[in-house]
């Protein structure tokens, strides 16, 4: 590999103080007469250099439509409707004009998304697409910029990188689709990566070569991962803290061990307890939470997780718990959380 295509350690480091991105009070609410839709209701946290955050929640929970908007990635008449701060390094996303938007997007915070196959552009050749953004974001010309798209499919560990760099991405695998993506989102070097299910419908075998991939590139980069995903075994493996989603809400926020040893809210505790074991056998004693998640149309006024809540008391229904500290580093949204 050549010096050129060896992506440079950002100064600083995992033990940054200041958030690199710091997320206060996301809300995506969606008018559909006579409902209101909460999509997204009210998302806060922060993401450090050189750290991952995993963003953990069961299919509609809002994970992936927080990860849109706060990329401001709504397409019309969606996309007026978000409301809170998305600071990165300083800058508030939500702010932004398109334009200076779109000029940070690819380059300063890029995102893989969850299907690759949906994503990458089937008529055009995987190089020209990592070309692309080293073109428009770096003003590299053609030639430098597709050599450094080889470098770049060479990085993600990309066999024949030359070969792949002329093929479409109907010819490719989709562990080799799924690297394609990554090194299209890392083409600039961001600061911030988001990745939406980065090993959704993988082998076991290609999804830990992903999350390993994932993982060197961040070391080298020094760049922070929001890492969106409803296997909590890619977070155990994966992730630094995780937060996990209910209802278009974060519930609960802590560092990885402390979380799996101690989780205090019924829901996290509730995901925790269904994990297969094997030393619980048979199957069939699985511990279940019972009901199901209402949708964006249903939720009640207080606490969205009360219905399904063995430990819910009287104030839980007048309005939903904050997001509160009960050790440090650790916040859980409920008014009557488990205790040790």
């Amino acid at each position: 590999m050549t010096a050129q295509a060896t992506l440079p350690r950002h100064a600083g480091a995992a033990a940054a103080e200041a958030p690199l991105l710091s997320v206060r009070d996301l809300t995506l609410h969606i008018p559909v007469p006579p409902h209101v839709l909460r999509a997204v209701d009210g998302v806060s946290f922060d993401l450090r250099r050189g750290e991952t955050l995993g963003l953990v929640g069961e299919s509609g929970s809002g994970k992936t439509l927080t990860a849109l908007t706060l990329m401001r990635l709504l397409e019309p008449p969606l996309d007026h409707l978000p409301r809170g701060q998305v600071v990165l390094d300083g800058q508030d996303l939500m702010l932004l004009t398109e334009t200076r938007m779109s000029a940070l997007r690819g380059h300063a915070i890029s995102m893989v998304f969850q299907e690759p196959m949906t994503s990458l552009n089937p008529v055009m050749t995987v190089g020209r697409q990592i070309a692309e953004p080293l073109m428009r974001h770096l003003g590299l010309p053609t030639r430098a910029a597709m050599a450094r798209a080889e470098e770049m499919l060479r990085l993600v560990g990309i066999p024949d990188p030359a070969r792949v760099l002329r093929a479409y991405p109907h010819l490719l695998s989709g562990g080799m689709r799924q690297r394609a993506m990554i090194a299209i989102a890392l083409a600039c070097r961001p600061l911030v990566l988001v990745a939406d299910e980065p090993t959704t419908a993988l082998d076991v075998t290609v999804q830990a070569q992903i999350l390993e991939l994932l993982t060197e590139l961040q070391r080298e980069m020094g760049s922070a991962i929001l890492l969106i995903t409803h296997d909590l075994a890619v977070i155990a493996e994966t992730a630094h803290r995780v937060a996990v989603m209910y209802a278009g809400r974060i519930v609960e926020e802590a560092p990885v061990a402390e979380l799996f040893a101690d989780p205090r809210h019924p829901y996290a505790r509730g995901l925790l307890a269904s994990i297969p074991r094997i030393e619980r056998m048979p199957p069939a004693t699985l511990p279940e939470i019972p009901g199901m998640v209402p949708g964006p149309a249903e939720r009640p006024i207080g606490c969205a997780f009360m219905p399904r809540c063995a430990r819910a008391i009287s104030g839980c229904a007048a309005e939903p718990p904050p997001l509160a500290e009960v050790a440090p580093g650790h916040r859980v949204a409920c008014w009557n959380p488990v205790h040790g």
